[in-house]
C-alpha cells in the first residue's frame, strides 16, 4: 500500500457510532493535528444504525458499511489513492481481536483502543500477526501522550531522581458507585464478561495505570499481589482493586483502581521515588509535574515554560498557561501513527513514541495476572506472559 507523504492519512473506523462517547473522542483527537481524515467507517453492528452514523459524520454513502467485514472487502479493492490507511478500533472490548485481525490480513495498519484484546491468547495471537503481515498497529494508552508525562519519563531515564525504588499509581472514579449506575450503555458492557473480558475495573483503567507506572519508569512489573472486589452487590466482575508490585528492576510500587470512589471524576496520579528526589504528576492537573528533594526546595515544572527536548516539545501545542488536555495527549496518539505510517515511505529511522503490540501483550497479561493472584491464596505472583 503506497502511504504517501504528500497528503493526509486516510483513516477508516469500527465502532464510535452514534451515542458512542469514545468514537467521538478519536475522530476530534485524529484531526487536531490536520494530519488525518476520516474517510469511511462501520460504526455500529447495526447496519442500519451504522450508516446513519456515517450520514451524520458527511461521508459519502458508498463509504458508509453495514459491518466491518464489507468494509474491509470493500475498501481494500479502491485503488491504493483512494482507500484507507488504517482502521481506528473503538469497539468493546470483545471485537477488538476479530475486527484487527482482520484489517490487518487485509493490509490496513490499526490503531486500537485499549485493552488490546478480551484475553491474553488474543493477543499473543495477535501478536503474531501483526509479524507476520508487517502492518503497524497501535494502543490508545492516552496519558501517554501528555507532554508532563514524557518530561517525567525522559528525566527519570537522564538519573534526575537516582535510582527508582517506589511507584504509588492511583486511578479512582466513582461513575460506578450504586446499582443505578448499571442501566447506561457504557457501564452495561463493561460489566459483562462476554464483551469485557474478565475484568471491569482492571481491564478498564488499572490497565491505564500499569501501563503509565512502566512507560515512566522504563521499568516492566515483574510481580503482583493483588486484591480485586465487587463492591456493588451482584456484579460478576470487580469493580475496585489493589495490587502491590514488583519491578523488574528492584522497585517496588503500590496501584490503585477503582470506579465505586464515589466524588472522584478521572483521578489519575502517579508518585515515582528515587534515591535522590521524586516526581509526580496529576491527569487533572495535566501541565504540571512536580521535582522534590529532601534538602532543597520544591521544583514545579510546567508545559511550555523552559527548555524542553525536542520529543517533548513537539507534544505542546498551545503556549505556557493554556491547559493542554485529554484530547491533546489522544492527538499526539494518533500524529505518533500517522508519523509511523508515513515514515514507511521513507528512509527515515525515526520510531515514534506509540504503544505498540508489545504494550498490547503486557496490558492483557497484567489483567489476567491480576485476575488469577486476586483469586489465590498465594502472596505474590509473577506476571507470566505464555
Amino acid at each position: 500500500m503506497t502511504q504517501g507523504n504528500n497528503r493526509k492519512i486516510k483513516m477508516g473506523m469500527v465502532g464510535g457510532g452514534k451515542d458512542a462517547f469514545i468514537g467521538a473522542v478519536h475522530r476530534i483527537a485524529a484531526q487536531i493535528d490536520g494530519q488525518i481524515e476520516l474517510v469511511c467507517g462501520a460504526f455500529s453492528s447495526d447496519a442500519a444504525r451504522s450508516i446513519e452514523s456515517g450520514q451524520a459524520l458527511f461521508l459519502p454513502a458508498t463509504r458508509c458499511y453495514d459491518n466491518y467485514q464489507q468494509m474491509l472487502a470493500h475498501e481494500s479493492a479502491l485503488p491504493a489513492t483512494e482507500r484507507m490507511d488504517f482502521v481506528a478500533i473503538v469497539t468493546p472490548n470483545h471485537m477488538h481481536f476479530p475486527v484487527a485481525k482482520a484489517a490487518l490480513e487485509h493490509g490496513f495498519h490499526v490503531l486500537s483502543d485499549k485493552p488490546a484484546t478480551l484475553n491474553l491468547n488474543e493477543a499473543l495471537a495477535l501478536k503474531e500477526i501483526v509479524e507476520k503481515t508487517g502492518q503497524l498497529y497501535g494502543l490508545t494508552h492516552t496519558y501517554n501522550g501528555y507532554p508532563m508525562v514524557k518530561q517525567a519519563r525522559e528525566m527519570i531515564a537522564e538519573g534526575k531522581i537516582g535510582k527508582v525504588v517506589k511507584v504509588v499509581i492511583e486511578y479512582s472514579q466513582g461513575w460506578l458507585a450504586d446499582k443505578d449506575s448499571e442501566a447506561g450503555k457504557q457501564a452495561s458492557w463493561r460489566l459483562d464478561p462476554a464483551k469485557s473480558g474478565s475484568s471491569c475495573c482492571m481491564g478498564d483503567i488499572g490497565v491505564h495505570a500499569a501501563n503509565l507506572a512502566e512507560y515512566i519508569t522504563g521499568q516492566n512489573i515483574d510481580s503482583i499481589c493483588a486484591e480485586l472486589s465487587s463492591v456493588v452487590e451482584g456484579r460478576t466482575l470487580d469493580d475496585d482493586g489493589t495490587v502491590l508490585l514488583r519491578f523488574d528492576q528492584g522497585a517496588h510500587g503500590v496501584l490503585l483502581a477503582s470506579q465505586i470512589s464515589i466524588g472522584e471524576e478521572n483521578n489519575l496520579n502517579i508518585r515515582i521515588y528515587g534515591d535522590k528526589a521524586s516526581v509526580s504528576w496529576v491527569q487533572q492537573e495535566p501541565n504540571s509535574l512536580w521535582l522534590k528533594f529532601n534538602d532543597q526546595p520544591s521544583q514545579l515544572i510546567r508545559s511550555g515554560v523552559g527548555n524542553f527536548s525536542n520529543t517533548v516539545a513537539a507534544t505542546m501545542r498551545t503556549p505556557a498557561g493554556h491547559p493542554e488536555g485529554y484530547l491533546e495527549a489522544f492527538a499526539n496518539i494518533y500524529q505518533g501513527f500517522a508519523s509511523q505510517i508515513r515514515n514507511l515511505d521513507s528512509s527515515s529511522n525515526t520510531k515514534s513514541d506509540v504503544p505498540g503490540i508489545d504494550e498490547a501483550v503486557r496490558g492483557m497479561a497484567f489483567i489476567e495476572n491480576v485476575v488469577q493472584a486476586s483469586q489465590s491464596d498465594l502472596k505474590w505472583h509473577k506476571i507470566a506472559i505464555n
